[in-house]
């Protein structure tokens, strides 16, 4: 048998069965068809959802406000808490595949307003959300952001289980201090509240032009800088305060630094003792006579600070006294202490509630910032740029 005579005609009989016309096929009905061949899997746009962490009823008017600027409704979540004090969260909408915005402000009750921001970010990341977006105007221990003698740096702690709990994007607004953002390891939105301070001051403060913007320390003389150039007004700074958390005592670190015994030092070391510290008397580097002086920080919460330097500036001639800051915490006496002080005016943002100190001190007075955070909200969602929320803000700010 030649071999080579077999492999043509193979070769020959598949040539002639591949050019040889087909029989038509007759149409698979599109029932059949279907039924066949599954569709292919369409990745559909995931919608917006909004929840309100906070049990405090009177903390859920920001999520209100920002819900009714969106054009939505808040989703529906059960936060409370048991009889042994635990929190229970309990989502009762699906939340797969959605961006999910949880809003959440602090109430006196810190610690019970963190774990349920954290119990309701991880019920999310449980239920297969695709983003889930913190807005958080106050970051709790934010003050707490610095090793003090043997203490922790607390906010480090807050951030890092916000990240674990499964937090994808931060909302805040005026932090403590701005290096807060590098404890993060998700992308942080530092949002300003002093555009809505700033228009206070232009429309409900009268003859604002006669007025002058105070720093209470020389801390916080950045922040007044920058309300002073903006509103093309003088500035002031207070110096010589009594000390107070941030001082070098509360740190650990005195100066000289305290020896019972010389003998204890090894005689090789040679330290050379520093000068002690001593607090001047309180002076006010800036003309307040005659004017409206306006006290600006980013936090208020024990007043006794704000009240002395209200007192130094009335003696120096100040006619009224506003003080300014996003954040009223006003724990404690704050509202009758203020009451009972020359301050004409508190305004501060409602980043944190505050509507039964406003009960108690009528000079409490409160501007919305649900605005810039609902613009914040669509333009993450939407996936647009956040930089017209921080046009004309410089790094110093």
């Amino acid at each position: 048998m030649d071999y080579r005579t077999v492999g043509w005609n193979r070769v020959k009989h598949k040539l002639e069965g591949f050019c040889s016309p087909r029989e038509p096929r007759e149409p698979v009905p599109e029932s059949q068809e279907g039924a066949k061949t599954p569709p292919a899997m369409s990745a559909t746009k995931g919608g917006l959802v909004i929840f309100t962490a906070n049990s405090n009823p009177s903390s859920r008017e920001l999520g209100r406000r920002i819900a009714e600027r969106l054009g939505v409704e808040l989703g529906k979540v059960q936060v409370y808490q048991e009889a042994n004090r635990e929190t229970r969260v309990q989502i009762q909408e699906s939340v797969r595949g959605k961006d999910v915005f949880i809003i959440q402000t602090v109430s006196r009750d810190v610690n019970t307003t963190i774990m349920e921001l954290l119990i309701m970010v991880y019920a999310c990341r449980t239920s297969c959300a695709h983003n889930i977006i913190g807005v958080v105007p106050y970051f709790p221990y934010s003050k707490q952001c610095k090793m003090r003698k043997r203490g922790s740096i607390v906010s480090k702690l807050l951030a890092s289980m916000m990240c674990k709990a499964g937090l994808s994007h931060l909302i805040t607004m005026d932090l403590h201090q701005k290096e807060i953002q590098g404890f993060f390891n998700i992308p942080v939105d530092n949002l300003r509240a002093s555009p809505f301070l700033l228009q206070y001051i232009q429309e409900e403060i009268p003859d604002y032009r006669n007025a002058v913007i105070v720093a209470k320390s020389p801390a916080s003389a950045k922040r007044a800088q920058s309300f002073a150039e903006r509103l093309r007004l003088g500035m002031a700074v207070i110096h010589g305060e009594a000390q107070d958390a941030d001082s070098d005592l509360v740190d650990g670190r005195h100066s000289p630094p305290v020896v019972k015994n010389m003998a204890a030092i090894h005689p090789s070391l040679e330290i050379p003792l520093l000068i002690p510290k001593e607090k001047p008397p309180i002076t006010v580097v800036g003309d307040v006579g005659g004017r409206i002086a306006i006290i600006v920080d980013d936090i208020i919460d024990d007043v006794d600070s704000f009240l002395a330097a209200a007192d130094t500036l009335k003696e120096r001639g100040a006619y009224k006294i506003f003080v300014m800051a996003t954040h009223g915490i006003l724990s404690s006496d704050a509202p009758r202490l203020i009451e009972e002080s020359a301050i004409d005016a508190v305004v501060v943002s409602n980043t944190i509630p505050h509507e039964v100190q406003k009960l108690q001190c009528p000079k409490i007075k409160t501007v919305d910032i649900s605005m810039i955070l609902s613009e914040a909200i669509r333009r993450i969602h939407n996936g647009e740029s956040m930089s017209y929320l921080f046009r004309n803000i410089g790094l110093d700010d």
